[in-house]
Formats: structure tokens, C-alpha cells, sequence
């Protein structure tokens, strides 16, 4: 898609500061942070729902989580993994993405 955001960070026409760069992910700090430490997480491939992904980009996806998680050192005291898809649940960007939040103590409900 030639007007998506996370296209264009992907194709490196925007400047990201990227902490993952997977076959078919990559990982970046969100440049609005919920939390100290607040990685948006895509597939490479243009989708807008997580019914599109397929097995091994979910699988890469989630492998990714794992690694940034202890690279943060928020493994252990936890984190949220949250995908937000629709209008109605906050998807702003139509890009499927998951972001992970971590470095503080996550209240619930998140809102």
C-alpha cells in the first residue's frame, strides 16, 4: 500500500528507530509511548486484520515479542501484548500491528 505509514518505514521513507528486523517482521519504538517501553511490532506484508496474517509471519511475530521482551529486560516483570483491529477498538494506523507495552505496572481494564 503506497500511503501507509508502516509501509513507508518498512521501505526506510520514514525514519523509525527499529529494534527488530526480521524475513517478515520489524519492530520499532511507537513514537507516541504509553509506556516506558512501547514497541509497535508488524508484518512486513500489507494487511489491515490478523485474519490475513498467515502461520509464519504470526510465528515470527510472536518470536520477535519473546526477543524484544528479554532484550528490554520485561520479561520477567511482565508486559501487554495488545492488538487493536476496527475503528471501534482504536486501530488507527490500517496496517495489522501489535504493540508491547512494558517498564511500569499496566493497570486493567486498559480502557
Amino acid at each position: 500500500m503506497h500511503d501507509c505509514i508502516f509501509c513507508k518505514i518498512i521501505k526506510n521513507e520514514i525514519q523509525s528507530n527499529i529494534i527488530y528486523n526480521g524475513k517478515l517482521s520489524i519492530a520499532f519504538e511507537d513514537i507516541n509511548p504509553q509506556a516506558p517501553h512501547h514497541i509497535v511490532i508488524i508484518p512486513k506484508r500489507h494487511m489491515v486484520a490478523i485474519s490475513e496474517a498467515d502461520k509464519n509471519e504470526l510465528e515470527e511475530i510472536f518470536s520477535a515479542v519473546d526477543i524484544i521482551a528479554k532484550q528490554l529486560n520485561i520479561n520477567d516483570s511482565g508486559f501487554r501484548l495488545v492488538v487493536n483491529q476496527g475503528k471501534d477498538a482504536g486501530q488507527f494506523v490500517p496496517h495489522l500491528h501489535f504493540h508491547l507495552l512494558g517498564g511500569r505496572k499496566l493497570n486493567w481494564p486498559p480502557g
